[in-house]
C-alpha cells in the first residue's frame, strides 16, 4: 500500500504542514513532523474532510453575498470607507505571504520575515536541521519556520534548469543535406591482462605496453588507424576494475565496443562489467577472442560463458559478431577491422563538418611547460586552431592541436582525437566542449558555470536528527581514514577516489578530503596535518622540501605508479593484514646539469648529487616537473673517466640510464633501493 508524506498532503489541501499536523492529532493519527508518512486510506479521508469543509464555506459565502446585495444601495455613503478597509485586508494578506524558492539561505529567510538569523537557527535546531547562517534549507523546512511566525510560504515558480551552456547544444540543428559519413569511435574493453593494449598495439603497429607501468594502461589513449581508405578511431580504456569511471566515460562517447576476452582465461569480473557498460550505453558489441595461439585456448568455453551473461554470438544464433585473434602473432586483425567497418556501416554514422565543433574531454592534465592540456574527441563539426571554446567550467582559445602521432594539426574534423592547448584551467574528464563565436561569450558562460558549481559546493546543508547525533556519540568505534589524492591526470584522480570510497566498512570510513592534478605540494601536507590524513601520490613525486615537511608533521606520504597497488595497500592496512613487504628507501637525488651524446652508448647526464648518495646498483626514477617520466636502472656511473661504486652529496658525476636517452637539463634523478622490512 502506498504512503503519503505530511508536507505533500498539506500542499494538496492548501494549508501549512503545522496546521495539518495539529488536525491529524485531533484525528488520533500518530505524526511527529512534516516528513512523517500516512497510509493512503487515511490521506483520502483527510482530503475528503477538507473538501467538504471547503464546499460548506463556499455555500455560506454565496448565501451571505445574496443577503447583503439588497443592502448595497442603503450603504452608499460608506462606500469609500469600505473600499479602504478591503484594500487594507488585501495588503495584510499579501504581507503575510513569503515567496520562497526551492531552496533558500537562512540569512535571506530571516530578512524576508524580519527576524534575527540566530532565532531562525535555533528554530531549525529544534527541528533537527543543523544549518549555519549562509547555508541553504529546503522549501518544506522554510515553510514550517514561516508558519510558526504567522507567515504563509508560497513556492516560487521553478525556472528551467538549463544553463546557457546546455542551450548552446540545443540551439544548433544540422541540415540533413550537410551530413556526411564519419569514422566510428571504438572503445576496447575487457579484463586486466586479456590483451587490450597488445591488440591495439597490433592494430597501430606501435609498442605502447612497454611504456606503461606494470604493462597496464593508466589513462584513456586515443588513436586512429586507416583500413581500405576508411578511418577508425580507437579509445583504449584501462581494464582494471579501479578504472570503472574511465571505462564508463569511454562507453558514453563510443559508437562500437570491442570486448577483448582471453581464450585461455574466459569471462572475468571486469569482462562482465564491460558488458554491462556497453549495454547501458546501448553500444553494439564486437567480441575479440584473444590469445588463440596459446595451447590451452578454448574459444567455445568463452562463447558459452558470454551466452550466460546475455551476449549471444552470431554463429550461436545471436547478433554479436565474434572474431578470433592473436595480438601477439597479428592473426585475425584485418578481419576484426573489417567487422568494425561493417557494424559502423549498419549504424549509418554521420556528422556535419561545416558547423562549430562539439565533443567531449577524454583526459586532462596540468603540464608545467604548456599549462592545462586536454585530450578531446570531436564528435560533430570541425575544431580549428584559434577557435574559442567552453569546456565545462573552463574556457579558452585553441592555441595548438596535436594528433595521436605527436604532430601539430590546424583542424580536427568529426571523430578525431586531438590534444589541445590554450584553456584557462584543467577541465574535468568527461566534460562536454563546444566552440563559440568569440572569447567574450566563452568567458561569460564559463564564469557563470563556475559560480554555479561554487554555490552548489558551498550550499551543502548538513542534516542531523537527534537520533543520529546520539548514534554518532555511541559509535566511538567508527574511525575516519582521511586521504588526500594527487595524480598526474584527472582521470586517475576520479578512479582512485571512486575505488577508495568503496573500501569503507563498519569499522573504518574512508574519506577522500581532497583530490587534484599535479605534484604533491606543501599545502597538501598542511591540509593532511590539519585533517590527520594520509597523502597518496599517483605518478607524481614530491619535492625535497615537501618530503621534509611531511617528516616534520609526521604525515604518511605514499607514492605509487600502479593504481591497484595503492588500493590493495589501503585495503590491507584497514584489515590489519599487511604482510612483510619490501620498502623503498630513497638514497639520494642527482640534478642533471648537462647532457652528452656518446656514440654507441646513448645520452649520458652530467649531474650533481644534491643530497644523499647514488650507488652503481641503485634503482632510479627520472622526475621532470614533479612527474615521474621513467623508472629503471643505472647503466653507468663515473667520476671523471673512472667507473665508481658510489658518489656522495656535493660531488659531480656522469650517469647513464639503461634503455633511456630522453634526459634534459633540470631533471632530477632519484636513486633508491628496495629493503626488506619485517612487520611485527
Amino acid at each position: 500500500m502506498s504512503k503519503v508524506r505530511v508536507y505533500q498532503l498539506a500542499k494538496k489541501v492548501g494549508i501549512s504542514s503545522k496546521e495539518l499536523i495539529a488536525k491529524l492529532k485531533e484525528f488520533d493519527l500518530d505524526v511527529t513532523n512534516h516528513m512523517s508518512t500516512l497510509e493512503d486510506d487515511d490521506a483520502k479521508l483527510i482530503l475528503e474532510y477538507y473538501r467538504t469543509e471547503e464546499d460548506e464555506k463556499k455555500r455560506n459565502k454565496k448565501n451571505k453575498g445574496e443577503s447583503t446585495s439588497s443592502k448595497k444601495k442603503n450603504e452608499k455613503k460608506y462606500d469609500n470607507k469600505d473600499d479602504n478597509t478591503v484594500l487594507e485586508n488585501k495588503d495584510s494578506e499579501s504581507n503575510n505571504e513569503v515567496i520562497i524558492s526551492e531552496k533558500i539561505v537562512v540569512k535571506d529567510l530571516a530578512e524576508k520575515i524580519n527576524k534575527n538569523p540566530n532565532e531562525i537557527i535555533m528554530k531549525l535546531m529544534n527541528l533537527g536541521v543543523m544549518a549555519a547562517i549562509n547555508q541553504e534549507i529546503d522549501f518544506e523546512t522554510a515553510e514550517i519556520i514561516t508558519s510558526e511566525y504567522g507567515f504563509k510560504a508560497v513556492k516560487e515558480a521553478a525556472e528551467e534548469d538549463k544553463d546557457e551552456f546546455d542551450k548552446l547544444f540545443d540551439d544548433i540543428k544540422d541540415n540533413p543535406d550537410d551530413l556526411v559519413k564519419r569514422a566510428p569511435i571504438v572503445t576496447v574493453m575487457g579484463h586486466v591482462d586479456h590483451g587490450k593494449t597488445s591488440l591495439l598495439d597490433a592494430i597501430r603497429k606501435t609498442n605502447v605496453t612497454a611504456g606503461e607501468a606494470g604493462g597496464i594502461t593508466q589513462h584513456i589513449g586515443a588513436s586512429q588507424v586507416s583500413i581500405n581508405g576508411e578511418k577508425i578511431v580507437f579509445l583504449d580504456t584501462p581494464g582494471h576494475e579501479a578504472f570503472t569511471s574511465l571505462r564508463a566515460r569511454g562507453a558514453q562517447i563510443t559508437d562500437i565496443a570491442i570486448l577483448v576476452v582471453a581464450a585461455d582465461d574466459g569471462v572475468m569480473p571486469q569482462t562482465v562489467e564491460a558488458i554491462n557498460h556497453a549495454k547501458a550505453a546501448k553500444v553494439p558489441l564486437i567480441v575479440a577472442i584473444n590469445k588463440i595461439d596459446k595451447p590451452n585456448a578454448n574459444p567455445d568455453r568463452v562463447k558459452q560463458e558470454l551466452a550466460e551473461h546475455g551476449v549471444l554470438i552470431e554463429e550461436w544464433g545471436g547478433d554479436v559478431v565474434s572474431v578470433p585473434v592473436s595480438a601477439l602473432k597479428g592473426e585475425g586483425i584485418d578481419h576484426l577491422l573489417e567487422m568494425v567497418l561493417l557494424v559502423a556501416e549498419m549504424q549509418e554514422l554521420k556528422a556535419n563538418p561545416s558547423r562549430k565543433a562539439i565533443g567531449t574531454i577524454i583526459e586532462s592534465e596540468l603540464d608545467k611547460g604548456r599549462g592545462p592540456v586536454a585530450t578531446v574527441i570531436v564528435q560533430n563539426g570541425t575544431l580549428n586552431v584559434g577557435d574559442s571554446i567552453i569546456a565545462g567550467a573552463t574556457y579558452g582559445r585553441v592555441r595548438a592541436m596535436i594528433n595521436d602521432k605527436g604532430k601539430r594539426v590546424k583542424k580536427a574534423g568529426p571523430s578525431t582525437a586531438v590534444e589541445i592547448l590554450g584553456l584557462s584551467d584543467v577541465p574535468e574528464a568527461g566534460d562536454k566542449f563546444i566552440a563559440v563565436s568569440d572569447d567574450k561569450t566563452a568567458r561569460q558562460i564559463a564564469e557563470k558555470r563556475k559560480q554555479k558549481l561554487r554555490e552548489q559546493s558551498l550550499n551543502t546543508t548538513q542534516r542531523v536528527t537527534l537520533e543520529d547525533l546520539f548514534d554518532h556519540i555511541q559509535q566511538g568505534k567508527v574511525k575516519d581514514l582521511n586521504i588526500i589524492v594527487k595524480a598526474d591526470a584527472q582521470g586517475s584522480v576520479e578512479a582512485i577516489k571512486q575505488s577508495l570510497a568503496k573500501l569503507s566498512n563498519e569499522e573504518v570510513r574512508v574519506n577522500v578530503i581532497h583530490g587534484a592534478v599535479g605534484t604533491i605540494t606543501e599545502s597538501d601536507i598542511l591540509l593532511a596535518s590539519a585533517s590527520n590524513a594520509i597523502v597518496i601520490g599517483f605518478n607524481v613525486r614530491p619535492a625535497s622540501s615537501v618530503s621534509k615537511l611531511a617528516e616534520q608533521e609526521n604525515i604518511e606520504l605514499k607514492t605509487y605508479r600502479i593504481i591497484y597497488e595503492a588500493i590493495e595497500d589501503i585495503e590491507a592496512a584497514m584489515k590489519g593484514m599487511l604482510e612483510p613487504e619490501h620498502k623503498e628507501v630513497v638514497q639520494g637525488k642527482v640534478e642533471v646539469r648537462a647532457t652528452f651524446k656518446v656514440p654507441n652508448v646513448g645520452t649520458v647526464a652530467g649531474g650533481y648529487v644534491l643530497e644523499g648518495k647514488v650507488t652503481r646498483n641503485s634503482n632510479v626514477r627520472l622526475v621532470r616537473d614533479g612527474i615521474v617520466i621513467f623508472e629503471g636502472e643505472i647503466s653507468s656511473l663515473k667520476r671523471f673517466k673512472d667507473d665508481v661504486k658510489e658518489v656522495t652529496s656535493g660531488y659531480e658525476c656522469g650517469i647513464g640510464l639503461q634503455n633511456y636517452n630522453d634526459l634534459k637539463e633540470g631533471d632530477i634523478i632519484e636513486a633508491f633501493i628496495i629493503e626488506e622490512i619485517k612487520r611485527t
